[in-house]
């Protein structure tokens, strides 16, 4: 098991460096595969991220774009990931978005279409971008959420969680990849910025709870190297 540290002086080094670390991992399986797949976090942080990616000279009709997890919310909402991730690669013709939820945003509709999508798309990721909120959590793995254990479950792909309580700025029911299958990449993304998450972060590798800090799933899994980003 294992982590990189990269210390970046500011966002717009961190997201150069992501980037260009992120067009390889695509370049790589388009090369080998003549496809290639990208699971991407939500939120506003790795926006910039992304926002760059699009501009890359890549052959995007032959990239599928999924996220990490999603609300379950009507797709034209503006909580929505799949909407976020449609915005941010605009400039890149002809990317394919999979959803993890359905056009409506029902739950238990979602949770069906994420596990049949996922079972009829069994490669590896190329590469997997997180993010973690100042409460250890990543995607939608929850501390304290009554599914955590599901979303660490080997035999699953992905889950429902309805975290508790809440987030008031986002109190949606989440589909969200498992541990399992986001660690099925060939590289794996871990973006924080700012003080007070380098602090959780430190906290989260001390004690090493994946109960209390679920991110500690991630970067304890065994044989794999998460490249944390970091910037203040």
């Amino acid at each position: 098991m294992g982590w990189t540290l990269h210390t970046h002086a500011d966002a717009r080094q961190l997201a150069a460096h992501l980037v260009d670390s992120l067009q390889a991992s695509l370049q790589a399986g388009l090369d080998e595969h003549g496809a290639a797949m990208l699971a991407l976090a939500g939120g506003s942080t790795p926006w910039p991220v992304y926002e760059r990616l699009a501009q890359a000279p890549l052959a995007w009709q032959n990239v599928t774009l999924l996220p990490t997890d999603d609300r379950c919310v009507p797709v034209e909402s503006p909580a929505s990931n799949l909407r976020g991730l449609a915005e941010a690669f605009a400039p890149a013709s002809g990317v394919h978005l999979a959803a993890l939820t359905v056009p409506d945003g029902d739950p238990d509709a979602s949770l069906i279409q994420a596990r049949a999508w996922l079972a009829r798309h069994r490669q590896d990721f190329d590469a997997v971008v997180l993010g973690m909120g100042t409460d250890g959590h990543t995607a939608s793995l929850f501390p304290q959420a009554p599914e955590l254990a599901c979303g660490f479950d080997p035999a699953l792909e992905a889950c429902r969680f309805d975290p508790d309580p809440l987030p008031p700025e986002a109190p949606y029911p989440r589909i969200s990849l498992t541990v399992g299958r986001l660690l099925r990449a060939g590289a794996v993304h871990l973006l924080i910025t700012g003080a007070a998450k380098r602090a959780v972060l430190e906290e989260a590798i001390a004690l090493n709870d994946p109960q209390r800090h679920p991110v500690m799933a991630v970067l304890g899994a065994p044989a794999v190297d998460v490249q944390i980003h970091w910037s203040p």
